[in-house]
């Protein structure tokens, strides 16, 4: 039929069969003509349809596609020319076959649709349609068979057909200028994110991401240069989609449990009725086991929640794309199976001299398409299990995050604030994983079922011998996996022991300092990590057998199998076809075989986590439905019979409460300690769980909780909490809640930064803003739990008059306000009495004080203890005296911290405790700087003032690592053992080329025998050279290997003891100046990554480029032309990776960055949530977390994006490797044999991956190699002077103790001013001497300069004739001694803390603890003197501590002894101990008191009196008195008339 339609033969095998050979002309025009249009009119409608549906704004017209439509337009011309041509000829006698009509008019129609198509994109942002790209290329694909046909036509016969000839060239140039054309992409000015316009084939090879690589290149990146997301994955939109199917999948899982648990009752009390018709007197013992069986049953059923339903709802969210991406790697496994195929089909092409040249080309170009094909599939398949993963992370994250806003707190008791971070880093991560992977299930299942199948079809049953190997290998493998695991969770435990010491270390380096021990503790932390570096050693080792068994694996399982093979039969001969067909197929079934664990333990794992999210998710929300909002009640406040439980197991806190609360007034709340004050408060804002009545409230609540809660921002920030700043009301609350003199001291005022947990400001500090907060919130109704319990009386005073009291801020606001303070009382409007949780009484101060109940036996006790003030008398400077030192700001605790050691952070936090920063932080150049009142003034715009950050922002490196860096990392290896290492590689490689020549020669006997005269003797040589080759490979890998193992070990080794070396000589200011947390990281974070991670990846890196090496020798040993193309080839992968490389490194910095201010946001909201919900700022919070996400989401995209172009592009260099040797094999056809052509493509085959994997590893390397760079740069910290010079002192040094200051002058930092500015004075011997001085003026400097902690700027001091300056720290500082401020006790055993170098023996400790009135309490322990201390003392009260303090002093028994005065509130009683032993004890020392409290120097023989660094008084206490001068006004203010009035 379609003869007669084209009136010429149709198909014809004959045409193929020649070594010209061509299609028929009719098959060309018909067949090849109508598959493209075919497809363009099937999926035209589908398209237009779909745009007609999602249409947008139209978009202006553009250059490019005006340019499009008129060369569509010129199509259509030609189309029309064609068919009059057709019918001004059809006036001839010869009729014209029909198909000269209808492909024309087909064509006019076609030309038709894409204008209409292309005129139809302006309404879609993306104005490329991929479906009509594809139309191009199959059209210029299907054209160029009759264009080939054409041209020879014309060559043999010039003028047939000349003029449709003539039509078809111009159109088919049109065509291939309009497929050109369509491959940029247009902008779109409603989007600036390319990505979304970017066109077809852009948008397959990732083109439209050059633009940031190039900027990438030119300029470390920003989180400006990053694209924004798209809308459809914005966090808000995923979480919206999520959440619809999560409310449905819940709902179900929870029917399921309700019906679980009915059947599980009704089986149950079947059984009840059964047990009490037994015997009842049963003996007492079994009830009580009775009772703990049902204690343990009843813990067993809490852990009962709705399960199985998080994996559903987010399948059904996210369906599409696993389809997709299903589908796309479907195609990519079919295709891998081709290769092998097309392998054997070039062999035999090789072997067969017969076969024409063009089946060659054909081969080739086909190899080069699959290749193509493949690359493009696997590329966009894991751009999409990527997006994926980010997306589930992201719907996780933000779920999590609004779950904990609603949390009822019965399941929030479950969780810890690290174990709900937790939460959100591991497990969220740990579920991207999986999504990342988890079509491998199936693929890799297909892969190998597929594999053995065609290995069966190769070399029959004896592949199971093979196949059987690699099994075996699997749990041997496994075997090595669980072993190394469990070193690894040992290293994990030596490594948190080491790094426990390290936070005690560096949060009590100044007691280290004082007292000369820090080579103790460096011992300590030595012997820890020689252990650790035992283990890390046998991991290495384990590794390195686990890589020696997967090297070993390909090549014992070829060795076997073509053994098997030759062996089983002797006429089966090993010939090129089988041979290398097999090895390709073999290396395709490592890698599923490998992953296929690995895919299986992290899917264990996920799920894991999949339960622990979905019991936190499934978990009770808040039940606030007895708390009833009414605007037109009379009443503010209403409690109705109100019983109320924290817990619903347990009974009600609060009980039958029923309590009405004008607009208005002032209501205090008194009671015991744990009289439920604040639970009372809670169950008003609705965060407790109601038994029964209920709560009316009319307006909005503001709620200061008694725990102060502060974020992480600006004083101000903390304060406006999101509302508008009106100026005037933000002074007057500042100056209310005596935050004024407060900021004048904080660095920057109001824009001062804290900390998180507000870390640097005082417990008084942070309360005041808190009560700022929730003042400057306009409500109606205030909830005030004690606000004034942590400042001093006089702010509390000022706090009551100007907020809280009748003529305060707030006045006819309604107050609630719980309080200890009593003398507040009298002036409030009503008072509740409180006590076991109910109501005992109520009324005005008057009315209880005249009933005499149970308020008025309170008072009376009070006001007998307090004296006649009617308050506890408190130092007044205490609170003040809290220090300003910054903590970092969140984005420096990077990610292994963040997310690991949370919970390590927090207790850090805890025990940076005041001494660990210096006290003169905010001294004179910050009080000067801001003297005027209002702070405000200070401008954003103006520089910031000095100090106000305090911690240096941490140094991040941008740009390349410096090459000495990695000299830095070999040198520690040594050069010796990299020597061997590199040429044991080598060797590895050259057995490698050789076992592969060697096959080659092996298959090349199959055409020199044939099966039956093979002999035997020539048989078993191939077996064993091929296998002892085999062998060697794995033999010296595996000695690589091990001793790569111990040059890392080696290396991490030498860096970390330089590391603590140089830390622990640093001076002071360094510790000052940067936090813990950022050292503690160099020991974690960095020190691992040294010990595990980079040893790794410089190892596969050198495989790597040695693989790629010695492939690409193979190749041009069988063809040597080969090196031209490599040349040009290896220019543009170099030129690719750096770009490559520069850009990646950044986007990872990025990543980092963003993510930890998610988490740390996220547990501040965790911690603050009774006053987020309080103040009802939940969307707020949510918008900002979203936010966030987003944020950390566009980098994390980005970085994806950046790996898929990165292996687009190089897989496209390894295709072109394949394609050109596959080419030269055909055109050197004549000088080659099949088995090396075999040989060459196996390889070249194998060379994508390994391309792909060595650019990988290089900026592994790049991104792990800056560990070193960071360690680098702590190990270069500027030391203080050395602890031991050669000028020592006299022995017995000092003998007397006569100190001489001479103008001595001291700085903290180079850039401050000076805090003691000439002191001279002569101290002589056993005397005691007093130094007072307000805070600031120079006292603790003066200790610090004596132990030259600080050093000084001018001047000198002299003890005993010896300048102090001229000789080594430790000799210094070991021959005096300090009691200082702060109790700091380090976690050991007490005898530990009290001799760490065991000087002394047991009778002298006993002697000093009982002279420390510590021995009966020490003696009561168990473990007496090896009783363990805990982290800081904790197990110790305070007073305990510094008495062991004292006993440390005790022991030293030096000449000099220096007491800085506790500030800690050490009991009058302790307080008299430590003054007594001091007096008796030390009678024969000259001591130096630093004193707080006037009464303790006023026995002392002199006084000092400093004043802004200078001394003002010098002399003894009864002189000072009688001058009227700075001393005497001190002594009044105190209420000390002479020296005598000091009792206690």
């Amino acid at each position: 039929m379609l003869e007669e339609f084209c009136n010429s033969t149709f198909w014809n095998s004959s045409f193929l069969d020649s070594s010209e050979a061509d299609l028929p002309l009719c098959f060309e025009q018909t067949v090849l003509v109508w598959i493209p249009l075919g497809f363009l009119w099937l999926l035209a409608p589908w398209q237009l349809l779909h745009v007609y549906r999602t249409k947008i704004k139209r978009s202006s017209i553009t250059k490019l596609y005006l340019a499009k439509q008129v060369l569509v337009g010129f199509l259509l011309i030609l189309a029309a020319i064609e068919l009059v041509l057709v019918l001004t000829e059809d006036s001839g006698e010869a009729t014209v076959p029909a198909i000269r009509y209808t492909n024309p008019s087909l064509y006019l129609g076609t030309w038709l649709l894409v204008l209409l198509i292309q005129y139809s994109r302006r309404w879609c942002i993306q104005k490329d349609s991929w479906f009509l790209s594809l139309f191009w290329i199959l059209s210029i694909l299907c054209g160029s068979f009759q264009f080939q046909t054409l041209i020879r036509t014309l060559l043999k016969d010039s003028n047939s057909n000349l003029a449709y000839s003539c039509l078809f060239f111009i159109g088919y140039a049109l065509q291939i200028l309009v497929l050109i054309l369509s491959a940029f992409s247009e902008k779109d000015a409603s989007s600036n994110n390319p990505s979304f316009t970017a066109s077809f084939l852009s948008s397959i090879t990732f083109s439209w991401y050059d633009s940031i690589v190039m900027k990438g290149y030119k300029q470390p990146l920003t989180l400006e240069d990053v694209w924004d997301v798209d809308e459809q994955i914005t966090t808000k939109a995923l979480v919206s989609k999520f959440e619809k199917y999560m409310v449905e999948e819940l709902q179900k899982a929870r029917k399921t449990l309700q019906k679980q648990q009915q059947r599980n009752t009704q089986g149950k009390s079947g059984e009840r009725l059964h047990d009490l018709n037994k015997n009842q007197s049963q003996s007492q013992d079994i009830l009580v086991l009775e009772e703990v069986k049902k204690k343990k049953k009843k813990s067993g059923t809490t852990e009962k929640f709705p399960k199985s339903w998080l994996v559903k709802s987010l399948f059904k969210t996210f369906y599409v794309i696993l389809l997709k991406s299903f589908l796309l790697k479907l195609v990519f496994d079919l295709l891998t199976f081709l290769n092998p195929q097309l392998l054997k089909l070039l062999i035999s092409f090789a072997n067969d001299p017969d076969m024409y040249v063009w089946t060659g080309y054909f081969y080739s170009v086909l190899f080069f398409v699959v290749a193509l094909i493949q690359s493009l599939c696997l590329q966009s398949y894991f751009q999409m299990c990527f997006m994926l993963g980010v997306n589930v992370r992201t719907t996780i994250m933000a779920s999590i995050y609004k779950k904990a806003l609603t949390l009822s707190n019965q399941a929030r008791k479950q969780y810890t604030i690290g174990e709900t971070v937790n939460l959100m880093s591991v497990d969220a991560q740990k579920l991207m994983d999986v999504t990342n992977f988890i079509h491998l299930l199936w693929s890799n299942v297909l892969q190998i079922a597929l594999s053995i199948y065609f290995l069966w079809a190769e070399l029959g049953p004896s592949i199971l011998a093979g196949v059987g190997v690699m099994i075996l290998l699997i749990p041997v493998n496994g075997l090595l996996a669980s072993k190394s695991r469990a070193i690894q969770v040992k290293n994990m435990k030596n490594k948190d022991k080491r790094l426990k010491i390290m936070n005690e270390i560096l949060s009590g380096i100044k007691i280290l300092k004082y007292f000369a021990w820090e080579p103790s503790f460096k011992n300590q932390v030595h012997e820890l990590r020689k252990k650790e570096l035992k283990n890390l050693l046998t991991f290495g080792q384990m590794q390195s057998v686990m890589v020696f068994l997967l090297y070993l694996t390909p090549v014992l399982v070829s060795v076997i199998t073509f053994s098997v093979y030759t062996l089983v039969d002797s006429n089966n001969v090993l010939d090129a076809e089988k041979a290398f067909t097999s090895i390709t197929l073999f290396n395709i079934l490592r890698f599923p075989l490998s992953m296929l664990p690995m895919v299986i333990s992290s899917l264990l794992q996920a799920s894991v986590s999949r339960e622990r999210l979905e019991k936190y998710l499934g978990g009770d929300d808040l039940d606030t439905s007895a708390i009833r909002r009414d605007s037109s009640s009379d009443k503010a406040v209403q409690f109705s019979e109100a019983s109320f439980t924290w817990d619903r197991d347990s009974e009600a806190t609060i009980r039958d409460v029923n309590l009405d609360i004008m607009p208005g007034q002032l209501v205090a709340v008194v009671g015991t300690v744990g009289s439920g004050k604040s639970s009372l408060m809670s169950a008003m804002l609705g965060e407790m769980e109601d038994v029964h009545g209920h709560i009316t409230i009319k307006g909005t609540i503001a709620y200061v909780p008694q725990q102060s809660w502060i974020q992480n921002g600006t004083i101000k920030d903390n304060i406006l909490f999101g509302s508008e700043l009106d100026e005037k009301r933000y002074q007057q609350v500042l100056e209310a809640c005596a935050l004024l003199p407060d900021l004048e001291v904080l660095p920057g005022g109001d824009l001062a930064e804290i900390g998180e947990k507000g870390i640097n400001l005082s417990g008084g500090q942070k309360q005041r803003i808190s009560l700022a907060r929730a003042t400057y919130q306009n409500s109606d109704i205030y909830v005030l739990d004690d606000p004034l319990s942590a400042v001093d009386a006089h702010v509390g005073r000022h706090i009551f008059n100007k907020v809280l009291g009748p003529n305060g801020l707030l006045k006819g606001k309604t107050r609630l306000l719980v309080t200890h303070s009593i003398h507040f009382l009298p002036q409030v409007d009503e008072i509740v009495v409180l006590g076991n949780g109910t109501i005992l009484e109520k009324g005005s101060y008057n009315t209880l004080l005249a009933k005499k109940g149970l308020f008025a036996k309170i008072l009376k006790t009070f006001t007998k203890q307090t004296g006649p003030e009617g308050e506890a008398t408190v130092n007044e400077d205490s609170e003040e005296d809290d220090d300003c030192g910054l903590m970092p700001s969140v984005e420096e605790i990077p990610e292994e911290v963040a997310s690991l050691t949370m919970k390590r952070e927090n207790s850090l936090h805890r025990t940076l405790s005041r001494s660990s920063r210096s006290r003169s932080r905010h001294q004179k150049s910050l009080r000067n700087s801001l003297k005027t009142r209002n702070v405000n003034t200070l401008k954003e715009e103006e520089e910031p003032v000095k100090g106000q950050k305090l911690i240096k922002k941490e140094f991040i490196q941008t740009g390349k690592v410096k090459f000495s860096i990695y000299l830095k990392y070999l040198r520690a290896i040594g050069w010796y053992l990299i020597f061997l290492i590199i040429f044991a590689y080598v060797i590895n490689s050259v057995a490698y080329i050789g076992s592969n020549l060697w096959l080659s020669a092996w298959t090349n006997d199959s055409k020199a025998f044939n099966g039956t005269n093979y002999p035997a003797s020539q048989r078993d040589m191939r077996i064993g050279v091929y296998g002892v080759l085999g062998l060697a490979q794995g033999v010296f890998v595996l000695m690589a290997n091990l001793l790569s193992a111990h040059g890392s070990t080696h290396a991490s080794n030498i860096l970390h003891r330089q590391l603590l070396n140089n830390i622990l000589q640093a001076p002071m200011s360094f510790f000052d100046t940067t936090p813990t947390g950022r050292i503690v990281n160099r020991f974690a974070g960095d020190i691992s990554t040294v010990d595990d991670t980079l040893p790794q990846s410089l190892r596969s890196w050198i495989l790597c480029f040695l693989g790629i090496i010695s492939t690409l020798v193979m190749i041009c040993t069988a063809t040597p032309v080969f090196i031209i193309v490599i040349i040009p080839l290896s220019i543009i992968y170099v030129s690719i990776q750096i770009f490559y490389v520069a850009t990646s490194r950044q986007l990872k910095r990025l990543d980092s960055v963003t993510r930890s201010p998610i988490y740390s946001h996220f547990s501040e909201t965790v911690s603050g949530l009774s006053v987020i919900r309080a103040f009802e700022h939940q969307q707020r919070f949510l918008k900002h977390n979203e936010v966030g996400i987003d944020t950390n989401q566009k980098c994390v995209f980005s970085w994806i994006v950046s790996n898929r172009w990165l292996a687009v592009r190089l897989e496209l260099i390894g295709n072109l490797i394949v394609f050109f040797s596959s080419l030269m094999m055909v055109i050197y056809k004549a000088t080659l044999s099949g088995d090396t052509v075999g040989f060459v493509l196996s390889n070249a085959l194998n060379i994508t991956q390994t391309l792909n994997w060595l650019v990988r590893m290089t900026s592994e390397i790049e991104t792990n190699i800056v560990a070193v760079e960071r360690i680098n740069e702590y190990i270069k910290v500027e030391n203080e002077a050395p602890w031991v010079t050669d000028k020592r002192p006299p022995p017995g040094w000092p003998s007397k103790g006569e100190i001489r200051f001479n103008n001595y002058q001291v700085r903290y930092r180079p850039e401050l001013d000076l805090v003691l500015r000439g002191i001279t004075c002569d101290i002589r011997s056993m005397e005691k001497i007093g130094v007072v001085g307000r805070t600031g003026a120079g006292k603790s400097s003066l200790t610090n300069g004596l132990f030259r902690i600080l050093e000084a700027a001018g001047g000198q001091i002299i003890i005993d004739g010896v300048d102090i300056a001229s000789i080594g720290l430790h000799d210094l500082r070991e021959k005096l001694t300090i009691i200082p401020q702060d109790p700091i006790l380090f976690s050991g055993s007490l005898r530990m803390n009290l001799d760490p170098f065991n000087h002394y023996s047991d009778e002298e400790i006993w002697k000093a603890l009982e002279l420390a009135h510590l021995k009966t309490f020490v003696a009561g322990l168990q473990l007496g003197l090896s009783h363990e201390v805990a982290e800081a003392g904790d197990n110790l009260s305070i007073g305990q501590r510094q008495l062991l303090c004292l006993a440390r002093a005790l022991l030293r028994k030096s000449k000099i002894l220096i007491m800085d005065e506790a500030t800690a509130a050490v009991d009058l009683e302790t307080d008299h101990l430590i003054q007594m032993t001091i007096q008796k004890e030390f009678s024969h020392c000259t001591t130096i008191t630093i004193a707080h409290r006037l009464h303790t120097i006023m026995d002392s023989d002199k006084i000092i009196v400093l004043d802004n660094g200078k001394i003002v008084e010098y002399g003894s206490p009864q002189e000072l008195l009688r001058n009227s001068g700075p001393f005497y006004l001190m002594a009044k203010e105190a209420g000390i008339e002479n020296v005598n009035s000091t009792s206690f």
